[in-house]
């Protein structure tokens, strides 16, 4: 893999490397690949969920948890427990 490969995910959205993923799972379980071409698929999806992983990761650090009064309207946000 080259950085122009990681470079290439990087620039993804989080649904198309989602979708690359999941190809490149299905391509692997299927057996479809010879050896060499699996092991570079392997590296590549390893990528491509790291990718993913950091980009849920950044989006679930900016989501806001509403504060809500004794009656239940929002009055504030405060940022989202941590998991």
């Amino acid at each position: 893999m080259t950085d122009d490969n990681s470079n290439d995910i990087a620039t993804l959205s989080f649904e198309a490397a989602l979708e690359e993923l999941e190809a490149i799972v299905r391509k692997l379980e299927a057996g479809e690949a010879p050896l060499d071409e699996s092991i570079e698929l392997y590296a590549r999806g390893d990528k491509l969920r790291q990718q993913c992983q950091a980009r849920l990761k950044a989006a679930e650090a900016r989501i806001d948890k509403l504060q809500l009064d004794p009656e239940g309207k929002p009055v504030g946000v405060e940022p989202l427990d941590p998991a």
